[in-house]
C-alpha cells in the first residue's frame, strides 16, 4: 500500500497533537486576549441562560448534565459556568413544582494538549464563590476535564442535558485531505484559506471537511443528551453562498498577505508557506440548516447572525487586538510549522495590515448563534 503524502499525515498531526490556545496569563496567552470572544458570549447570554432554563423546567433532573465543549482556559472558561449554574438554582427557586437539583455535573472539554492546570487552579476560588451566601444550601458541584476531540464520542449515553459551545465548531477536526495532490503538494499555493486565487476544488475541499465534522459532532452529541436537551453552539460563519467577503475569510486574506511580506524579506521560505494551510471553515447558514436536517438528531429552534462591533476604549487599536486574539490562538500552529522566531513580525505585519484596511472598508466577520433540541 502507497503511504499517505507526508503534508497530509503532517497536517493530521498538527491538528489533533499541537492546536491549543496558548496558555498560562502572559501577554500573548488567550486568558490575556479573549475579550472579543468574552463580549460575544455576552451579547447572546441572555438566550443561552434562557435556553438551560428551558432544559431544566421540562426534564427536573436531579442530577443536572452540562458540557463546555471548546472550553480553552482563562477567565471566560469559568464565567459562563457560574452563569449557567446560578441560571439552573434562581429557576429552581422560583416554584415549588421546580425542586433544585441535588448535582449539577460540569464537564470541561477541550484537546489535551489545552491548558487544563490553570483552569483547575482557579476552581478553588470558584466553586468558594458560588457558594458565598448560600449558607450550605443548593446542589452539590461536580467540575471534571474531559480532554478529547468533540468530534465524536465523549461522554456515556444520554448523561448531558445540556451543551455549550463558543467559538469551536469553525475549526475542522483536521486540514482537508482534499488540498493536497497525490504527490502531497498544496493545491492552494499562495493562500492559507479560500481565497480570490483559490481553485474551486479548494472550496469544495473546506466545505466537505466541514460536512463530515459537523454531522459526526451531531451525531456523538444525540446519543449523549436526553431527549429534549438542548445544545446552543456559538461560532463564525458568513452570510452568503460566496466563500470569499470582506468578513472572516478576509482575515485570513490578510495574514496570507502578512505571511507574504516574510516570504519577501527572505525571513521564512516560499515552499514553508505554501504548504500551510489553515483548519478552519465559515459555513452558510444554508449549510448549517442543511446538515441539521440532513443528520436529522436534531431540531434547529433558533439561528441567528450578529456583528461584534469595534471597542478601542482601552486605547489599543482594532487591528492590534485582532491580531492579538490571532496570535493567542494560531500561535501553536504556527511556531509548530515555521518556528517562533517569526511570530513578532507577523502580527506587527497583521495589525498594521488591519487597519490600513479598516480604514479604506468596515471588516465584517459573521457570528452564529444556535439553539439545537435533541429529538
Amino acid at each position: 500500500m502507497t503511504p499517505p503524502p507526508p503534508h497530509i499525515c503532517k497536517a493530521k498531526m498538527d491538528v489533533e497533537n499541537f492546536f491549543h490556545m496558548t496558555g498560562g496569563v502572559g501577554e500573548t496567552s488567550y486568558a490575556k486576549n479573549s475579550s472579543l470572544q468574552k463580549k460575544a458570549a455576552d451579547m447572546v447570554k441572555k438566550i443561552t441562560l434562557e435556553t438551560v432554563e428551558e432544559v431544566y423546567v421540562e426534564t427536573k433532573p436531579i442530577s443536572i448534565g452540562i458540557a463546555d465543549l471548546g472550553c480553552s482556559s482563562g477567565p471566560n472558561t469559568l464565567s459562563i459556568i457560574k452563569d449557567i449554574v446560578e441560571a439552573i438554582e434562581a429557576t429552581s427557586g422560583r416554584t415549588v413544582n421546580n425542586p433544585s437539583p441535588e448535582e449539577v455535573r460540569v464537564y470541561l472539554n477541550d484537546l489535551p494538549s489545552n491548558d487544563f492546570n490553570s483552569v483547575f487552579i482557579a476552581l478553588p476560588d470558584f466553586c468558594k464563590n458560588l457558594k458565598k451566601d448560600k449558607m450550605g444550601g443548593g446542589p452539590q458541584i461536580y467540575i471534571a476535564a474531559y480532554p478529547g476531540s468533540f468530534f465524536g464520542r465523549l461522554f456515556p449515553n444520554q448523561s448531558l442535558h445540556f451543551v455549550y459551545s463558543s467559538y469551536s465548531l469553525h475549526w475542522l477536526s483536521k486540514i482537508p485531505p482534499a488540498l493536497y495532490d497525490e504527490q502531497g503538494n498544496s493545491i492552494n499555493r499562495g493562500s492559507i484559506y479560500i481565497s480570490k486565487a483559490s481553485p474551486t476544488e479548494v472550496s469544495k475541499a473546506y466545505l466537505k471537511q466541514f460536512k463530515e465534522d459537523f454531522s459526526l459532532f451531531l451525531g456523538s452529541r444525540s446519543k449523549e443528551l436526553n431527549v429534549g436537551g438542548r445544545m446552543v453552539l456559538i461560532l463564525l460563519g458568513r452570510k452568503g453562498a460566496d466563500h470569499v467577503d470582506r468578513g472572516n475569510s478576509f482575515f485570513w486574506e490578510l495574514l496570507s498577505q502578512s505571511f507574504a511580506i516574510l516570504v519577501s524579506q527572505g525571513q521564512i521560505e516560499r515552499e514553508k508557506l505554501e504548504s500551510y494551510e489553515v483548519h478552519f471553515y465559515a459555513p452558510s447558514e444554508n449549510e448549517i440548516e442543511d446538515e441539521v436536517r440532513r443528520e436529522g438528531s436534531f431540531q434547529l429552534d433558533r439561528m441567528e447572525n450578529f456583528e461584534l462591533e469595534r471597542d478601542e476604549t482601552d486605547g489599543l487599536s482594532y487591528g492590534t487586538k485582532v491580531a492579538m486574539t490571532v496570535r493567542a490562538i494560531q500561535e501553536t500552529m504556527i511556531c509548530q510549522h515555521f518556528g517562533e522566531g517569526i511570530l513578532d513580525t507577523l502580527f506587527e505585519n497583521y495589525s498594521r495590515l488591519v487597519d490600513e484596511e479598516m480604514t479604506r472598508e468596515e471588516i465584517k466577520p459573521i457570528t452564529f448563534l444556535l439553539v439545537l433540541r435533541k429529538l
